[in-house]
């Protein structure tokens, strides 16, 4: 009777956990060079999606302000792209000034002073809006906007650093803790 032994398969099993081995290696290699192209792409701005909107319209946008209604609200050079009016109202992102009188209501204290200062400042030359990318209109739909004045600094913090505005903290949005220490040094300082 012949020995019917079938073959050792130890070299079979040991050459098909090393395939496997280096088969999760190289799958585990390719993911970290994906994960590491992502994060690059990313950080480039490569994966954001496209701008739409009032963004894509405004954010950048370098024009001039034809109206100023109180410290916090001015009117631009631009139409409205939503309301096709041809100017566009917009509310200083992050500040809030008191209140002009209206139907014969008193103004608040300090509301004609702070529309008079930014009357002075705007006209001093071109405004750039600068957008939040999460909230671009608030109520009212006027835009809300970071507005850079021409010598490179905001509109919004230089209000609040004379003591002209408060921090308006509803919207959380880039410049809020600068803002709110512009806003704590006009308070710590004696008029």
């Amino acid at each position: 009777m012949r020995d019917r032994r079938e073959p050792a398969r130890a070299p079979t099993v040991r050459i098909g956990r090393t395939l496997r081995r280096r088969r999760s290696v190289a799958f585990a290699l390719l993911v970290v060079v994906v994960l590491a192209g992502l994060i690059v792409a990313d950080g480039c701005g490569w994966l954001r999606p496209p701008r739409q909107g009032d963004v894509a319209v405004y954010d950048g946008l370098v024009t001039t302000v034809t109206y100023t209604h109180d410290g916090d609200t001015i009117e631009i050079a631009a139409p409205d792209a939503t309301t096709g009016a041809d100017t566009t109202r917009v509310r200083l992102w992050g500040v809030d000034c008191p209140e002009l009188g209206r139907d014969g209501a008193p103004d608040a204290p300090g509301a004609a002073a702070a529309r008079d200062r930014v009357e002075a400042l705007v006209a001093t030359g071109p405004v750039t809006l600068h957008l939040e990318p999460t909230r671009a209109r608030g109520r009212y739909q006027r835009i809300l906007a970071h507005v850079e004045l021409a010598d490179g600094t905001l509109l919004n913090e230089r209000l609040l650093a004379e003591g002209l505005a408060r921090t308006d903290e509803r919207w959380g949005h880039e410049h809020l803790d600068r803002y709110e220490r512009a806003e704590k040094r006009a308070r710590a300082t004696p008029p």
